[in-house]
């Protein structure tokens, strides 16, 4: 089994049924916090997405592009989670 067919029919359907899954989250979540979490995680899964499409067609740009979608993510949950503590706060 080749690193492609592997990406192909392993990895890419399992990222895809995750991404069904969280999106079930996101939609169903009963909390702004499980929303929250699951769009990250769908951001997450997408940069792991993009990182096997890079690995697969050998363009090392796109890592740069998850890098950056990355660091997003992380400054959008941490301004989530900012403006969640201070509206508990009053």
């Amino acid at each position: 089994m080749s690193l492609d067919t592997y990406f192909d029919f392993v990895i890419l359907p399992i990222l895809t049924i995750s991404v069904l899954l969280v999106f079930i989250r996101l939609f169903k979540g009963p909390s702004v916090v499980d929303r929250v979490i699951a769009l990250d995680l769908i951001i997450t899964i997408g940069i792991g997405i993009i990182t096997v499409y890079s690995i697969r067609q050998e363009q090392e740009v796109l890592l740069d592009v998850a890098i950056i979608l990355a660091l997003i993510a992380f400054l959008g949950t941490i301004a989530f989670s900012y403006y969640i503590e201070k509206q508990q706060d009053d």
